[in-house]
């Protein structure tokens, strides 16, 4: 078996079908305070992997503020957004448990 290292852009999207993966991921850096998505789901669960700053994230009805170096998991199917707080310095790792993004918006 051989592995090869693939270079990715700091802002590149990462879908997994692409390079024989399961996962897919990007990483979000630099948003302003009070930015972030709207509401949305997946049909599978998303992990964010917090390295700096903080946000809030509404998962359903419940509000909680993720930061640096915590890991947030949101179940599958679960209506889910967040907002930058702090000074726009929240940097963090989506991971989608699937090979590819499929999104739903809800707003």
């Amino acid at each position: 078996m051989s592995v090869t290292p693939i270079d990715l852009a700091p802002d590149a999207d990462f879908e997994g079908y692409l390079h024989g993966s399961p996962v897919s991921f990007f990483r979000e850096q630099g948003a302003r305070p009070g930015t972030g998505p709207r509401l949305h789901r997946h049909p599978y669960g998303e992990t964010f992997l917090i390295h700096a700053g903080s946000a809030l994230f509404t998962v359903g009805d419940e509000h909680v503020v993720g930061s640096a170096n915590q890991v947030l998991v949101v179940p599958a199917l679960v209506a889910h957004r967040f907002e930058v707080l702090d000074r726009g310095e929240y940097i963090a790792t989506h991971i989608h448990a699937s090979d590819r993004f499929i999104t739903e918006w809800l707003e």
